[in-house]
C-alpha cells in the first residue's frame, strides 16, 4: 500500500487503556507492518463520550502507556486528549494532527465493534475524509457483516476502510482490573514495567 501519500504512514490507536495490556501492543504492531506503517501514535483519552475510566487518572494511563513503549522506535504516545478540557471527541483529535502532519497520511486503528459504531461519531462524514481506518476483528462479529458495513460508509460518506488479517490476542483491560481486585496475577498478560507500576502505587485495588 506504499504510495498513498508522499509523506510518512502514521497509524493511530486511541483508547482509554485502562490499563494497557499486550493485546493492545501486539495489535499496533501487526497493523504497522501489515500495512507499512512509520509510526503508530497511541492515543489514551482523557473524558471519552463512551466509556467511564475508573480506578486511576488519565495522567497515570498516559505514564503505563509511555512504560509500555519505551523500547519501541515506532511507538509514540500523544497526550493530546489528556490535556484538552472537556468531552474528548475523535474530530478534534485529528483536527490536531492534521495541522501537526499536514503531509502525511493517517490510518485510525479500531476494532470491529467501533467499526459498526463509526456512524455515530460526532462529525464522521469529516472524519472519514481526514484519515482511513484499518479494522481488526473482534470475536463475535461475523467478516461479512465487517465488510459490508465498511462498502456502505464507503458508499455514503468515502470512508476507506482496510481489513488488517491475522490473530487478535482475547484479553480487555476489564479482564485485568478484575484480576487485580482479585489479587490475580497479571504477569504476561501486561508489559513487567507496566505490572511493576501498578504494584507500586496499588492500582485497581477493590474495582
Amino acid at each position: 500500500m506504499r504510495g498513498i501519500s508522499a509523506g510518512k504512514r502514521i497509524g493511530i490507536l486511541g483508547g482509554t487503556f485502562n490499563p494497557v495490556h499486550i493485546g493492545h501492543l501486539f495489535i499496533a504492531e501487526q497493523a504497522r507492518e501489515a500495512f507499512n506503517l512509520d509510526q503508530v501514535i497511541f492515543i489514551p483519552t482523557g473524558y471519552p463520550p463512551h466509556k467511564q475510566t475508573t480506578g486511576v487518572t488519565a495522567k497515570q494511563r498516559l505514564h503505563m502507556l509511555e512504560l509500555a513503549v519505551h523500547d519501541n522506535p515506532f511507538f509514540q504516545v500523544s497526550d493530546l486528549e489528556v490535556v484538552r478540557k472537556g468531552t474528548t471527541y475523535t474530530i478534534d483529535t485529528l483536527t490536531e494532527l492534521k495541522s501537526a502532519y499536514p503531509h502525511d497520511t493517517l490510518f485510525f486503528i479500531i476494532g470491529g465493534d467501533t467499526l459498526l459504531e463509526l456512524e455515530t461519531w460526532r462529525s464522521f462524514e469529516r472524519v472519514a475524509g481526514m484519515c482511513s481506518f484499518i479494522v481488526y476483528g473482534r470475536s463475535g462479529i461475523s467478516r461479512r457483516d465487517l465488510e459490508r458495513e465498511a462498502k456502505r460508509l464507503l458508499d455514503l460518506y468515502h470512508a476507506s476502510v482496510y481489513f488488517m488479517e491475522g490473530p487478535c490476542l482475547e484479553i480487555s483491560s476489564s479482564i485485568i482490573r478484575e484480576r487485580l481486585a482479585k489479587n490475580k496475577t497479571i504477569r504476561y498478560l501486561v508489559p513487567d514495567s507496566v505490572v511493576k507500576y501498578i504494584m507500586e502505587h496499588k492500582l485497581y485495588k477493590g474495582v
